[in-house]
């Protein structure tokens, strides 16, 4: 069996020499959630080709591959978080595997080996697949659970750009998709359907089947079943380190009473409600059968910031059935509720909250069990693979920690957003940077904090971060434009990332950034290909004049320790005085040096590198400063501007 290069130990991760590693990393890529060459959002699509698409040059066509990855690793990243996704694998039909793609994506996966870079396979999804406005699982998947895309825009059981966009209007801010919008459907009726049968299939519609299996089973027999056949085609590759679970999966309705509306704060859920349309289940299930609903309006007055229904809004007013000819709804057959004409009418107000006679728990009854079968569907191709593991966006938020019986070697790979940033495409430095600091590493050092209550303690790896290219309506793109190419048209990105990164420095925590796109563009409409994202960290349309196309790069091509003789004790970076300190426990008995990436757009007249404490020698490797420890003890290194 081939070792991977990174092994978890307790809550470090380590190199076959012992060495501590950080794993310092990125997305690649966006436009990984949609097909090749043209199956973005910015294009029209009515997804009828969904079982014909290709997925072979996403993140980029083989021969771009080198380019690409020389890059990343010249900014000092070390790790991907290498996306796919369920679609790519297994668009064809049940079984019926892309062979194709699985040559392409390992491939992918060996040359980004060959560039020094480590992976980790993240089978990427959000709310659920692109005919519910995001991306992952094939479209074969809603005709199995008795769904019919092609309803969904119609019904209002999805907000789909490609449906709700007009794509013969030159501007790209539309009010009928606002941007950032795609998150929504984690509380639109398709995505209640879907994952609440992926999770609870066999408690709450228990003689549902599919092909002889309940309709859970189908679909996550499936989806392991396409993440096996990934890991089949890299067991053999070092470089591989492990797979994501799935990203950001959602939870639908479970643990929701059926007549209850998030308007306020209760022990439902305690997060703030959202603003706008409030859809309770039996609401949503009455859509689904054809029927209009009319729904309260929740507002917040902008003073008092008192939350209240100031009006009613109908929803699928046209009666758009949305389950597919001679299908039935499965809820309403497992006797959850009725039809008493045009009303959905509650038969079991709990019967997605209880399984037998206790409480669902989504810790307990879905993650755990899933955990479990990821680990090993993966494992049975490479035995020393880490398992990466994320649940829903909300969780932490909602205090829903991941479950005690966790399969050895897990990851916690939550993620970690600004959310105010990343909604309202703003950032205001003014603010006070220091604060803003403070605030990242209170944030993220729960997460820490949760890795380590793990059993046996875990690393925990922030899976994704990152900042919105497009801040303020574009404002970066407009002066790039209209010629300013210097690094301060990116000022405020940068300070957002070099924020972000203090807080893990000091946290000692491991991240890939969200995200390196290929085809990404300046262009509100098109962004990272998907649903007006622009978040890749480079962009074609920077990689003029003999530049790189990074963008804000001072803001993440920074110093760090990308593997220690020892046990690191503290890092810092201050990019402003161009001074980066290390403080580690060096154990001369490993037998390979600190190796410290000196970032040279951090130092544009070179470094000088200085040491203190047990004994040591100092060597230089291009972009890399070597530290061999000769004696045990404590060693402090400074790296200056010269």
């Amino acid at each position: 069996m081939t070792q991977p290069n990174v092994r978890v130990a307790g809550d470090l991760f380590l190199d076959a020499h012992g060495r501590q590693l950080i794993l310092r990393g990125v997305n690649l890529g966006g436009d990984c959630k949609v097909p090749f060459p043209n199956g973005g959002t910015q294009f029209p699509s009515d997804f009828a080709d969904h079982r014909d698409v290709s997925f072979v040059g996403r993140p980029f066509p083989l021969d771009e591959a080198r380019e690409h990855f020389a890059r990343i690793r010249g900014w000092g990243f070390n790790t991907l978080r290498l996306l796919t996704t369920w679609e790519a694998v297994e668009h064809a039909g049940p079984g019926l595997y892309d062979e194709a793609y699985l040559d392409y994506f390992a491939e992918v996966a060996r040359l980004a080996g060959e560039h020094g870079l480590n992976a980790f396979i993240d089978f990427h999804q959000d709310v659920w697949a692109r005919m519910s406005g995001g991306d992952g699982a094939p479209g074969w998947t809603f005709e199995a659970a008795g769904l019919d895309f092609a309803t969904f825009h119609a019904s209002g059981a999805a907000l789909v750009m490609q449906n709700a966009f007009d794509y013969a209007d030159p501007d790209p801010l539309q009010a009928a998709y606002p941007r950032m919008c795609w998150s929504s459907n984690y509380r639109l009726p398709a995505n209640g359907v879907m994952w609440t049968l992926f999770w609870g299939g066999r408690a709450f519609t228990p003689d549902f089947r599919v092909d002889g299996r309940n309709i859970q089973d189908f679909l996550q027999g499936h989806y392991l079943g396409a993440m096996a056949a990934v890991a089949a085609r890299l067991a053999h590759l070092p470089n591989v380190i492990g797979f994501d679970s799935l990203n950001e999966p959602g939870v639908g309705w479970c643990g929701l009473p059926l007549s209850w509306r998030h308007l306020a704060r209760d022990e439902v859920d305690p997060m703030p409600p959202s603003l706008g349309v409030k859809l309770s289940v039996l609401d949503q299930l009455a859509m689904l059968q054809g029927q209009a609903v009319a729904v309260p309006i929740l507002t917040r007055d902008p003073e008092t910031r008192v939350y209240a229904v100031t009006g009613e809004a109908a929803r699928n007013p046209d009666g758009v059935r949305v389950w597919s000819d001679g299908r039935d709804c499965p809820f309403e057959r497992a006797g959850l509720y009725r039809m008493a004409g045009a009303q959905a009418v509650s038969l079991r107000e709990d019967g997605l909250r209880t399984v037998g006679n206790r409480a669902f728990n989504m810790s307990d009854d879905a993650y755990a069990p899933f955990f479990k079968a990821g680990a090993e569907t993966i494992r049975a191709h490479n035995a020393g693979w880490a398992l990466f593991a994320e649940m829903d966006p909300y969780a932490h938020i909602q205090n829903r920690r991941f479950p005690a019986d966790l399969p050895e070697r897990t990851v916690n790979a939550s993620h970690w957003y600004d959310t105010r940033l990343l909604h309202t495409k703003t950032f205001n430095a003014a603010r006070g940077l220091e604060e803003t600091r403070e605030r990242y590493r209170d944030q993220l050092g729960k997460y820490g904090e949760e890795a380590r209550a793990f059993e046996g303690g875990a690393p925990a790896l922030i899976g994704e971060f990152g900042t919105p290219y497009d801040l303020d309506e574009g404002e970066a793109y407009a002066r790039w434009n209209a010629g300013e190419h210097g690094p301060e048209i990116w000022a405020k990105h940068q300070a957002a990332l070099s924020a972000t990164y203090d807080a893990l420095d000091d946290l000692l925590l491991h991240s890939t950034q969200w995200n390196y796109t290929a085809a990404n563009r300046n262009d509100l409409r098109t962004g990272d290909n998907w649903n007006q994202e622009d978040l890749s960290i480079w962009s074609a349309d920077q990689a003029v004049d003999g530049a790189d196309g990074g963008r804000a790069t001072q803001g993440f091509s920074r110093p760090y320790a990308q593997a220690v003789q020892g046990r690191i004790t503290a890092m810092r970076f201050d990019a402003e005085a161009q001074v980066f300190r290390l403080e580690f426990n060096a154990d001369p008995s490993i037998d390979a040096p600190t190796e410290i990436f000196l970032a040279p757009v951090q130092f544009p007249n070179g470094v000088v590198v200085e040491t203190a404490g047990a004994a040591c020698r100092i060597e230089r490797a291009e972009d890399v400063a070597l530290i061999h420890a000769e004696g045990a003890g404590r060693i402090e290194v400074t790296v200056r501007g010269a």
